[in-house]
């Protein structure tokens, strides 16, 4: 048996297996079947309590003496089923994962053998989680710890991935959504813009138009742009502010001659009046309902490869969430002196194009530093300015109320 945390995943030796999710009270547990875009086919696709079976995948309820369960036959799984996630939500209307501990239990379906358990950390105010999914890649049966959670509940779940829900198929008010953090939260008119489809922007000129010395403000009209500390870009092109989803790439490499750094990158988000609101991370892959999402992996973004990556769909964010602080931590210790350079660069996720680059030079003997910020301005657009401050800090935690000081 393998205790599984955030992001972790393992091959499946068995065609047919169970998930069983626990906890000191009673859950809805649920299970979605997603194509390659991510998606159900229709409504079909949702298994939950009233509709208990489906193409390869089945629910059970426990009765409240025993733990709900999704059963996957991955044997049986229709032609272009990729992945099916299961997800669950405290029974009791209105209440949240605060101070509830979920365990998902992965069993082999025939013999009742444990394969792994996984149990998602530091959870709060999220009223529905997606917890694990079972996955196809290169042909092989996985599954993954995930672990993310959601503030508008089961139905909230459920419409992220494509399912109608409507009165006769949504979940009774026990998990109807309550009251959205981020897409119903009132926002500037140009936050609001930012929630639609944008025009494309042109391809980025081959050199990268250096920000001006000074403290003048910029903006990406000129193509890419690349900051020095302390210094501002408008997310603006040709007067309109920048689409509504970014990702943020943080990278480092070792000092020559050196071993192998593993560092984590994080994004805490702030209100008006610098008060902490939340913070993404690699134990919370998830925040502000679903607005920003972190990797949890190391992915390869255009150009060079970003060790850590964190999505921020702009127009998702609720409007208290005025200060986003990109930070980068070395949880064993080892200090920034020991990385031969790190960087965060600011991607259009549409386009895959690369806006802003601040490469970070002249490291402290620090184990935090604070990368960057995005601040939504009053007009309702954001700005981007390179901190490159060190703290000693090996957490997120720690990097709260330096955080702070910066906005």
């Amino acid at each position: 048996m393998t205790a599984m945390t955030p992001g972790s995943n393992l091959p499946l030796n068995a065609v047919r297996v169970t998930v069983d999710v626990a906890a000191p009270v009673r859950l809805d547990v649920s299970g979605l079947l997603l194509a390659a875009d991510g998606k159900v086919r229709s409504d079909a696709d949702f298994i939950f309590y009233n509709q208990p079976s489906g193409p390869g995948v089945a629910y059970r309820s426990g009765g409240g003496a025993a733990p709900d369960s999704i059963t996957v036959d991955t044997g049986a799984l229709p032609p272009g089923i990729e992945r099916i996630v299961v997800t669950a939500s405290p029974d009791a209307a209105g209440q949240t994962f605060q101070g509830i501990e979920p365990t998902a239990t992965v069993r082999h379906a025939d013999s009742g053998a444990v394969i792994a358990t996984f149990t998602p950390p530091q959870l709060g105010t999220e009223t529905a989680l997606v917890v694990v999914e079972v996955y196809q890649r290169g042909g092989v049966w996985k599954v993954r710890a995930v672990g993310q959670g959601y503030a508008n509940g089961l139905a909230g779940i459920a419409t992220d991935f494509g399912v109608s829900v409507d009165e006769e198929s949504a979940p009774p008010p026990a998990t109807a959504p309550q009251a959205p953090a981020a897409p119903s939260a009132p926002v500037t008119p140009a936050a609001s813009a930012w929630g639609q489809t944008a025009p494309v922007a042109p391809p980025a000129p081959p050199a990268a138009a250096p920000a001006p010395v000074g403290t003048g403000k910029i903006n990406l009209d000129k193509g890419r742009v690349s900051l020095q500390k302390n210094q501002t870009v408008s997310l603006v092109k040709n007067g309109r502010p920048l689409l509504s989803q970014v990702k943020m790439g943080l990278g480092w490499e070792p000092a020559y001659g050196g071993r192998d750094i593993d560092l984590d990158a994080s994004v805490i988000a702030y209100g008006p009046q610098r008060n902490h609101i939340d913070s993404c991370y690699f134990g919370k892959l998830s925040i502000l309902g679903g607005a920003v999402k972190h990797s949890g992996d190391n992915l390869t973004g255009e150009g060079a490869g970003d060790d850590e990556v964190i999505v921020v769909d702009l127009g998702r964010l609720p409007a208290e969430a005025t200060g986003l602080v990109f930070t980068v931590n070395s949880f064993s210790g080892q200090k920034f002196t020991e990385v031969a350079k790190a960087y965060c660069r600011l991607i259009d996720a549409a386009s895959g194009e690369e806006l802003v680059r601040f490469d970070l030079t002249g490291a402290e003997p620090q184990t935090g530093v604070m990368m960057a910020k995005l601040i939504r301005q009053f007009s309702g657009e954001w700005e981007m300015t390179a901190i490159g401050e060190f703290v000693k800090s090996r957490t997120v935690r720690g990097m709260v109320k330096p955080g702070s000081q910066t906005l």
